[in-house]
């Protein structure tokens, strides 16, 4: 447990005050004179549904809505300290918070949605500068016609969560360093698909679980719509990695599959010491070290929240036939972090049409002019 503890906060962000963040990428720009659009239907049929369900983030929201902060992170997070999983943190043996009263929780609940909301900010630009990479990167029209609607897409989502944190909360938190250093691998890596599965499958997934669990429990309108619009976009993206996965992936060896099973553990693993949340506990004054500690001695099937947060990777990466390929490597690894039971969950590749916000609106409005 000490290694692991010390593995986790080795990873820090040493600039931290810095504007700009440069990770070196030696991918190759690929052209392609093959311009026949629709080679691939699937792909064809999502650019067609993107270019429909664009939607501005400065006209579309309403923002001249009052937002309460402390009531927002109270419905959202307003319980968590008396949930099993924080009330068992609480009774741990020489726990930091087992003394923390409504002022503490109140304060933990504040700083925990902040940096949160926080996170998915920095998530977005790491997925516009990823997706900016497919077009440059990957060899077919379709993904590249497809893929740079969703520059737009990410673009967007930046704007939004920004503003929202900015005007309608307290500001942001600086990018988590477990986050940063795997948006810095899926930039660094120079084959295209590794971009693919780091950020359309395992980055995108978890923000598509994550906005879920946040739009289904907040009342808060502006935040609702805003969630709503997101992750009808997001659904499109992790779609768009599975179709152009599936296909990929059929021609691969074994020892190319290993490669990318392990990648995507890996990028699992990352995303969860990201929700340890070092930065919220050393604000609030705690041991960072000691509250790691106590939060991985907690039984993982206590934390809910995230566990749910694979609900949309895990069935993805079945789809994509990662789980059982070679001996079943993925398979293991996700059954020892307690993640395997959502492998038959709905996966994206099924569920992008359902979730076309935009689409909706526009039928309404129609309807209700008719």
């Amino acid at each position: 447990m000490t290694t692991e503890i010390e593995a986790i906060l080795a990873v820090t962000n040493r600039d931290m005050d810095a504007v700009f963040h440069a990770v070196p990428d030696d991918a190759d720009a690929l052209f392609t004179w093959d311009y026949e659009k629709g080679a691939r239907p699937a792909l064809s049929k999502l650019y067609e549904k993107a270019k429909t369900s664009q939607w501005n983030g400065a006209t579309d929201l309403d923002w001249s809505i009052d937002v309460d902060p402390e009531r927002v992170c109270a419905e959202m997070h307003g319980s968590d300290y008396r949930s099993a999983f924080l009330r068992r943190l609480a009774e741990q043996p020489g726990s930091p918070v087992a003394n923390w009263g409504d002022k503490e929780w109140a304060a933990y609940t504040n700083e925990t949605f902040l940096h949160r909301v926080s996170q998915f900010m920095h998530g977005e630009q790491g997925a516009l500068l990823c997706t900016a990479k497919i077009v440059e990167t990957v060899p077919w029209i379709d993904a590249k016609y497809y893929a740079s609607t969703q520059v737009m897409d990410e673009a967007r989502h930046v704007e939004v969560f920004s503003r929202y944190l900015d005007t309608k909360l307290e500001g942001h938190y600086p990018i988590n360093a477990h986050l940063r250093m795997l948006l810095d691998d899926i930039i660094r890596d120079s084959r295209w698909d590794m971009t693919y599965l780091g950020m359309q499958i395992m980055v995108e997934g978890l923000a598509l679980a994550a906005f879920g669990f946040m739009h289904k429990i907040t009342t808060e309108p502006l935040l609702k719509r805003l969630l709503r619009y997101v992750m009808s976009d997001e659904a499109r993206h992790v779609a768009f990695g599975v179709l152009s996965l599936q296909e990929y992936y059929a021609g691969l060896s074994q020892a190319e599959i290993r490669v990318r099973q392990e990648f995507a553990f890996e990028a699992a693993i990352r995303m969860r010491d990201r929700f340890l949340q070092q930065e919220v506990w050393d604000r609030l004054g705690v041991d960072t070290k000691v509250m790691v500690g106590h939060l991985l001695a907690l039984p993982r099937e206590e934390n809910t929240f995230q566990k749910m947060l694979f609900s949309k990777i895990v069935p993805n990466c079945k789809k994509l036939g990662l789980l059982d390929a070679g001996d079943g490597w993925l398979r293991e690894k996700f059954t020892e972090i307690g993640v395997i039971e959502f492998e038959d969950w709905v996966d994206t590749g099924e569920e992008y049409e359902a979730l076309d916000e935009v689409a909706k609106d526009r039928a309404a409005s129609a309807n209700a002019t008719a």
